[in-house]
């Protein structure tokens, strides 16, 4: 089958086209909501203008809408506005997205694609978050955690590519701070910088942390594709 993914660029919507690909679908353009402001209950925020780096490498086109108000009503029509435009250029027939718990995501990405007639596909749905954690670094998926917003998540996450070490610590802060694994609730959010799907490595040349004692971010300032590696 022909689809869109809805993209951010963090590890769920990459992993997901990772999985669809594997099941046989074939990923025919990347869509990119950018919400007003991290205040958005729908979408991924932070670093949304380097995931042009990501189709890129991917080699998948991507179309880019603004939004200017975080209200879910309003992303949605973004949404449906941008997937109209994929299914006259790219002859798409279904939406595959990241969504794992959020019932609310769910819900929204399978009446807009009822309403267009698509097919929505949820490959990391009710996935166990442990053993999905896992499952991403044995796949070589590399990402950095972009943002915390969550008792137990501190300063030094951000900016730091999650090894196999860190999913346990991840885990033992989970089950003490009653955060979820894989960050379904935003607790953090990441940014992938390499795996299967890419033909070249991104590599960040600068970056800062952003932080207020509590919750923060990662900025990349500078970032390009590595042909070198």
């Amino acid at each position: 089958m022909k689809l869109a993914s809805l993209f951010s660029g963090g590890k769920d919507s990459t992993y997901s086209i990772f999985l669809a690909q594997k099941q046989g679908h074939e990923i025919k353009c990347l869509l990119s909501v950018f919400p007003k402001s991290d205040e958005s209950h729908l979408l991924h925020h932070p670093n949304l203008q380097w995931t042009h780096l990501q189709s890129q490498s991917m080699q998948i086109p991507q179309l880019i809408i603004k939004s200017n108000s975080d209200e879910p009503d309003n992303e949605i029509n973004l949404l449906e506005k941008i997937l109209i435009q994929s299914m006259d250029e790219y002859q798409i027939e279904g939406l595959v997205h990241g969504g794992i718990q959020s019932q609310f995501q769910k819900e929204k990405f399978e009446n807009l694609c009822d309403k267009l007639n698509l097919k929505s596909i949820a490959p990391l749905w009710n996935r166990k978050p442990l053993e999905y954690m896992n499952e991403l670094i044995s796949s070589n998926f590399v990402f950095i955690i972009t943002s915390v917003s969550s008792g137990g998540l501190d300063d030094s996450w951000l900016g730091k590519i999650i090894t196999k070490n860190d999913v346990i610590n991840l885990y033992t802060l989970s089950q003490k701070f009653g955060f979820n694994l894989n960050f379904e609730g935003g607790e953090a959010e990441t940014f992938v910088l390499d795996c299967p799907l890419f033909s070249h490595a991104i590599k960040i040349i600068q970056g800062k942390k952003i932080w207020d004692g509590y919750r923060g971010r990662f900025e990349i300032v500078d970032a390009r594709l590595n042909y070198n590696a």
